[in-house]
């Protein structure tokens, strides 16, 4: 793969915006509710949205750190791989610590999803490992 790296500005901006995406995604990962409550945002009845944005933006805060060091052009298959694993990470995790939060039809849904999503983030991953 064709290894870009980016100039000093971009590589500030790469990391300030993984800051962010990290710090915001930890919070919303380990207290959803309070930061939902703490922002104004509309009460959710459950954690499970705000963490599961928490972890997506998690991803999203890898995939730029990635891209800092000097990783593919854009966020390529490296980011791909960081937001699918935490994203669908995130929603295995509520899965197996909170099955009572969701229907039997919630969970079958959700356990689909994660396993396409966490597969095809496997299936990329293991790509760029053999590249």
């Amino acid at each position: 793969m064709k290894t870009v790296n980016p100039d000093s500005s971009s590589r500030s901006l790469l990391l300030a915006d993984a800051a962010i995406n990290l710090a915001l995604g930890g919070l919303l990962l380990l207290h959803p509710q309070r930061l939902v409550q703490i922002l104004g945002l509309p009460e959710v009845s459950s954690g499970f949205y705000p963490s599961v944005l928490g972890g997506v933006l998690i991803g999203i805060g890898v995939a730029l750190l990635v891209a800092y060091r000097g990783g593919t052009g854009g966020l390529g298959l490296d980011g791909a791989v960081a937001i699918n694993i935490c994203g669908a990470g995130t929603v295995v995790v509520w899965l197996l610590s909170a099955p009572r939060q969701f229907s039997i039809a919630g969970r079958m849904t959700l356990w689909v999803v994660a396993v396409l999503v966490l597969g095809i983030g496997f299936v990329e991953l293991i790509y760029r490992l053999r590249r």
